[in-house]
């Protein structure tokens, strides 16, 4: 969709231009879909959801579960910006589920304000930290009239915990904590500022400015990662930060239980099981942090075993959810996933939008099956053939 609103189309249909020979060069939004401005696919609109400071209340939970059985299909995934999103939501659902959200007060003013509002926050903060204090007030710069006009997928990662652990999480903006100070990194440079928590929206916003300036937008597009690799660099950012490594798995945290879905997918009865717990932190790692729990859940459809093989491989929706997916992507994924020995991603079209990074093995569906990258080489095979030879992941 090209236009701000959504009420005067119907959905699902494909991009104004798009027809089926063209599904091997897939058409490239440029945008991720809000609440305001929900996105067309396979299976209705695709609504996202962008919780306030990360956070669900166990009413907002409860509210979300109810709307997605009313007004989708049932349908919730969680994204790897940590929000929510609710599936197969039509043109004449569109705006009760609206009302219902903003009921919930999970609905911004306007499209320029819920686009604008891309934040990621660190979802093991404690009271002592100043990450919530931080995203509160970078989220109301944001929601000013004078913000900065940036990219639609331009993001912040305010990262203020014990230890980072939002560094793979896509970010243009990063505040961390690094031996107790406070730091300001543009993503794609190791090199930092040292700011205050007090000023750390306002130097946030002072590096969104200098990112405009520099020239990081082509055609309404732009990444600070691609400004900074043309050698482009703000002035003042000079201390080396250490590199952080976090690797994200189900089980007991200092905040409570954090748990994970198949593919990062849920249906609405689970979290409405879920908001009877607690409240709930949204992650970018497709899981959530019952917030205070000492035990995890035993609840179908939950993953709280660290060992679980369905944590080994992410797959995007896939056909036909999917308008742009060549082959379905789950099906395949979930056979494979006891024979992946580190990570397999599964993309139904050449985007591979599911994970921001190289993965291990990533295997890209194509007209005639799947090629598999692995290894700097790349083989092509039939999903039948990956179902009776899964050696052929790692030959």
């Amino acid at each position: 969709m090209s236009g701000t609103r959504a009420g005067g189309l119907s959905a699902p249909r494909p991009p104004q231009g798009y027809l089926e020979q063209d599904k091997a060069a897939p058409v490239i939004q440029g945008w991720c879909p809000g609440a305001l401005r929900p996105m067309a696919s396979g299976d209705g609109w695709v609504v996202r959801v962008r919780p306030r400071l990360g956070r669900l209340t166990p009413a907002q939970a409860a509210g979300i579960a109810e709307l997605a059985q009313a007004h989708g299909n049932g349908l919730i995934d969680l994204s790897a910006r940590a929000n929510v999103q609710l599936r197969g939501v039509t043109e004449a659902s569109h705006a009760p589920l609206i009302a219902g959200l903003r009921a919930l007060g999970l609905i911004d003013d306007s499209v320029a304000q819920e686009t604008r509002r891309n934040i990621v926050v660190q979802p093991f903060h404690g009271a002592s930290d100043p990450t919530l204090a931080i995203a509160a007030d970078l989220a109301a710069l944001l929601a000013a009239d004078d913000a900065p006009d940036l990219p639609a997928k331009f993001g912040f990662a305010v990262d203020c915990g014990a230890a980072p652990v939002l560094t793979a999480t896509a970010s243009d903006i990063r505040i961390e904590v690094h031996d107790g100070k406070v730091w300001l990194r543009p993503d794609g440079s190791s090199r930092a500022k040292a700011i205050s928590a007090d000023t750390a929206a306002d130097e946030a916003i002072a590096l969104a400015r200098w990112f405009l300036r520099m020239g990081g937008v082509t055609g309404g597009r732009g990444r600070m990662a691609a400004l900074i690799a043309r050698g482009i660099t703000p002035e003042a950012f000079d201390t080396p930060l250490p590199e952080a490594q976090f690797a994200a798995r189900p089980g007991l945290c200092p905040t409570g239980a954090m748990i994970g879905f198949d593919f990062g997918q849920m249906q609405a009865a689970t979290l409405a099981a879920l908001a009877q717990l607690g409240a709930l932190r949204v992650t970018p790692w497709r899981m959530l942090v019952l917030e205070g729990a000492q035990n995890l859940p035993a609840l179908p459809g939950v993953i709280t075993d660290p060992a679980d093989p369905m944590l080994k491989v992410i797959a995007c929706t896939g056909a036909p959810g999917c308008l742009q997916a060549l082959h379905p992507t789950r099906s395949l994924a979930r056979a494979l996933a006891p024979h992946v020995p580190d990570l397999l991603h599964v993309s139904g079209c050449a985007k591979a939008c599911a994970h921001p990074g190289p993965a291990p093995l990533t295997l890209i569906a194509t007209a005639q099956g799947y090629a598999l990258h692995h290894a700097d080489q790349i083989t092509h095979h039939t999903a039948d053939e990956l179902l009776a030879r899964p050696e052929l992941l790692t030959r």
